[in-house]
């Protein structure tokens, strides 16, 4: 494989990068690269480095993106990039016109640009691989404007009694898929894969899990609930719920003192005789707070004497389990389309396909137990710094409108003297 060379400009040539076909990077010079991957496709990517951070993007495939274009673009990049401007902040991608794109195209397209912030090669090949198993040969050549239910239930309902892992994952990539398609002003009208209701079997027990609304649904489902009728309280509490990607026992019970206030954690006890609550492992599980999970809990403190943080209004005690059901149902939601317990798989589903930190440090914000005695060995440092940046990556995801401001970051001293006044 050739080495990164990025030293001198314009070393490639139209003719030239038709007879490459080595798998690797092939500097042209000035920051940009031919990709050619394990599978002879090729693609134009940029490496450039901005306020001291390396940055990687994806310019396109070649059949897209001309070696002509390839340059323009990668000098507007370095323009931007010498004056400290991201150039993806204000990125426009070439592409051909909503008539002509297949889906097939589509999916690479949010693949290219995509897969260079995956640093888990196994994700990334996992990601297209079951598309060009399962989705392509049906449906690879349709526009992707076209797309609509029948196509959708084409793809999944071969695989959706056999293989119903693989078939959910591949629902989620379809999703996304269009969802970008529609942002991209490739086709319009609502997402066909959330138009299936009853069209396929439930599966059988052993695969069943919670209803979980898909993770790019999350966003809106918290901007309801914050508007929605149901009581102050409880809105708090459904929403550190979903944050934090913990049960509905742990936060029903959750007291003050279980809060770290020094180091903005909140321990669940693995054993607790006041409230009857243990985890499935016998062990604490340390939970590191947001931004905004510290503003909730700052809320929730506002005019309470009680010793849950998240109590009944009515009684001071324990919140009834009844109540974040009655929340979700006010909001147009019913038990089919999700439950509280199923935000956890939201959580998941986005931490593999949005994010590229390892599956462990996602198990252990689940308080999943992991296996693999190595991995294992991970849980006795618990990955306190790992979890708390993916546990506020989550919170930006969840809380765009918050920005940055209020979600992400490490917490400052600010930030936990407000904890401390709560």
């Amino acid at each position: 494989m050739r080495s990164r060379n990025s030293q001198g400009i314009h070393r490639l040539s139209a003719a030239a990068i038709k007879h490459i076909s080595e798998p690797g990077w092939h500097g042209d010079g000035g920051g940009l690269f031919l990709e050619v991957d394990r599978n002879g496709r090729k693609r134009w990517a940029m490496r450039l480095t901005i306020n001291g951070k390396r940055r990687d993007f994806g310019l396109g495939p070649i059949h897209k993106v001309s070696l002509a274009e390839a340059r323009e673009r990668a000098a507007e990049y370095r323009s931007k990039a010498h004056r400290g401007i991201d150039p993806r902040a204000n990125r426009r991608v070439v592409a051909p016109s909503p008539a002509s794109l297949t889906f097939q195209e589509a999916a690479y397209q949010v693949y290219d640009q995509r897969r260079l912030e995956w640093r888990n090669g196994k994700h990334v090949e996992q990601w297209i691989n079951s598309l060009s198993d399962y989705a392509f040969p049906l449906i690879g050549s349709t526009p992707v404007n076209e797309i609509a239910t029948p196509e959708i239930l084409q793809v999944l309902a071969p695989i959706w009694g056999s293989k119903p892992e693989t078939a959910r994952r591949v629902k989620q990539r379809l999703a996304t898929i269009l969802d970008w398609a529609r942002a991209a002003g490739h086709r319009s009208g609502d997402n066909p894969t959330r138009l299936l209701n009853d069209a396929l079997p439930k599966h059988s027990r052993a695969d069943r899990h919670h209803p979980a609304l898909p993770y790019v649904e999350v966003p809106d489902f918290i901007a309801k609930l914050r508007s929605g009728n149901a009581e102050s309280i409880t809105k708090l509490a459904f929403e550190f719920l979903i944050l934090t990607a913990t049960r509905t026992a742990d936060v029903r019970s959750a007291r003050w003192d279980e809060l770290d206030r020094n180091v903005a954690t909140w321990t669940i006890p693995g054993q607790d005789a006041a409230t009857g609550r243990r985890m499935k492992s016998g062990r604490d599980h340390v939970v590191p707070l947001s931004r905004r999970c510290v503003g909730i809990l700052a809320k929730a403190k506002v005019g309470s004497a009680s010793e849950f943080i998240f109590p009944d209004t009515h009684t001071g005690h324990i919140m009834p389990e009844n109540r974040f059901l009655v929340a979700r149902d006010g909001l147009g939601y019913d038990k089919g389309t999700c439950t509280p317990h199923g935000f956890r798989s939201s959580f998941r589903d986005w931490a593999a396909e949005e994010t590229t930190f390892p599956p462990e440090v996602a198990e252990m914000a689940l308080a999943h137990a992991i296996k693999n005695k190595v991995e294992a060995a991970y849980r006795r440092g618990h990955l306190l710094a790992k979890r708390r940046e993916l546990m506020a990556a989550w919170a930006e995801f969840c809380t765009p409108a918050m920005k940055c401001s209020s979600c992400v970051g490490p917490l400052e001293e600010a930030d936990l003297k407000r904890l401390h006044s709560s």
